[in-house]
């Protein structure tokens, strides 16, 4: 298979940082699909366009409170 049929998905953990995983391979314990599937290329240009806070949702929330 080449890297161009490999299909990913977009996932998320807890602190809402995102990351891809291959498509279909059990995931990591604390992550949890998005619901983006595509090529890495896809995935990756998808997770650029919603994370636009790289700071843990733990670290904003704090923050917030001051």
């Amino acid at each position: 298979m080449s890297a161009e049929q490999v299909l990913y998905s977009v996932v998320v953990n807890d602190e809402e940082q995102y990351s891809i995983w291959w498509d279909g391979r059990e995931l990591p314990a604390g992550w949890r699909n998005e619901g983006t599937r595509g090529s890495r290329e896809e995935c990756l240009a998808h997770i650029d366009q919603v994370w636009t806070d790289m700071r843990p949702l733990s670290l904003r929330r704090r923050m917030e409170r001051g």
